[in-house]
C-alpha cells in the first residue's frame, strides 16, 4: 500500500495518496459540471450555491453515515471526533450531497432541476477518487483469480489484512464501473431524451444495483445475515430508486423533454 505519493511515485512532497485523488477528483468533476452547465444554459449564478451545498453536505454526511455502528452507544466515536476522524462512506456522501443540493435551491430558490449537471460529474470523480482507495486500502476478499493483488506484510499490517493471498482488486472493478458510467452519462444519455434531472436517478440505481454485490469481495465488516452495512443500506434505496424510475416510465414522465427555460427567464 501507498499511504504517501512518494510511495507511490517514489518522489514527490509527503502528500496523503488518497486526499491526492480525491483532490483531483473534485477538480476533474468541477469542469466537467461546468461544461455541462454552460451547454444545457444552466449558468446562473446560484448554480454555484448549489455545488457548495453538495460540497458540504457530501462531507458532513460521509462520516455521518458510519458515526453509529454499535448498539451500545458508548462504543461510538463522540460526535466531534467522528466529523474529524471517524470513517467516511461514499454511500452517506452521496446522500449527504443530495440533500446538501435540495437545502441550497430552497435558499437561493434555484427553479430547475440539477441532477443532469452532477451526474456526469460523480461519475468521473468516483472512477477517480476510487484510485486512492485502491493505493491506500484493504482490496478485498480473498480471491483464486490470477488478478488478485497480494499484500506484502507490512502492507497487509498496515491496511488489516492477510498477506501472501490473492485479494479481489474490488476497487478496480468500481473503477471500470464509474469510468464505463461516465462515458454512458456523456455521450449517450446526456444527449437522450430524458425527463429533467433523471440521469442523476438511473446512474444513482445502477450505481447501488452495482455496489451490493460487489461488496461481497469488499472485505467489509459483516453486520447481519451475511450482509455488510452498506448492503442492509441498500436492500432499502434500491427498491425505492426502482420504483420511482418506474412510477416515472408508467406515466410517460422518463422520457418528457428537458427542461429548456433559461434561469433567468424563470426567476420570478
Amino acid at each position: 500500500m501507498f499511504p504517501t505519493l512518494p510511495d507511490l511515485l517514489g518522489w514527490g512532497p509527503p502528500i496523503d495518496t488518497h486526499s491526492f485523488f480525491v483532490a483531483l477528483a473534485m477538480l476533474a468533476a468541477g469542469l466537467v459540471f461546468v461544461v455541462e452547465s454552460r451547454r444545457r444554459g444552466q449558468t446562473d449564478a446560484r448554480v454555484a450555491a448549489l455545488v457548495l451545498g453538495a460540497l458540504a453536505g457530501a462531507a458532513i454526511f460521509s462520516r455521518l453515515g458510519t458515526w453509529v455502528r454499535h448498539l451500545d452507544l458508548s462504543q461510538n466515536l463522540d460526535l466531534v471526533t467522528q466529523l474529524t476522524q471517524g470513517n467516511a462512506s461514499v454511500l452517506s456522501a452521496l446522500v449527504g450531497a443530495w440533500l446538501g443540493v435540495h437545502v441550497a435551491k430552497r435558499l437561493v430558490k434555484y427553479p430547475l432541476r440539477t441532477g443532469d449537471l452532477f451526474a456526469p460529474a460523480v461519475a468521473l470523480a468516483m472512477a477517480i477518487g476510487r484510485f486512492g482507495c485502491l493505493f491506500t486500502e484493504l482490496p478485498g476478499t480473498p480471491t483464486g483469480a490470477g488478478w488478485g493483488i497480494v499484500l506484502d506484510e507490512a502492507a497487509a499490517a498496515r491496511v488489516g489484512g492477510p498477506a501472501g493471498v490473492p485479494l479481489h482488486p474490488s476497487f478496480v472493478y468500481e473503477i471500470v464501473f464509474q469510468a464505463v458510467a461516465f462515458v454512458a452519462l456523456w455521450f449517450w444519455l446526456r444527449h437522450r431524451p430524458i425527463a429533467a434531472g433523471e440521469t442523476l436517478t438511473i446512474y444513482i440505481a445502477a450505481y447501488a444495483i452495482f455496489r451490493f454485490f460487489v461488496e461481497f469481495v469488499r472485505g467489509n465488516e459483516v453486520a447481519w445475515m451475511g450482509l455488510t452495512r452498506p448492503q442492509l443500506f441498500l436492500l432499502v434505496t434500491i427498491p425505492l430508486l426502482l420504483a420511482r424510475l418506474a412510477w416515472k416510465a408508467s406515466r410517460g414522465r422518463l422520457t418528457t423533454e428537458r427542461e429548456r427555460i433559461a434561469v433567468d427567464v424563470a426567476r420570478p
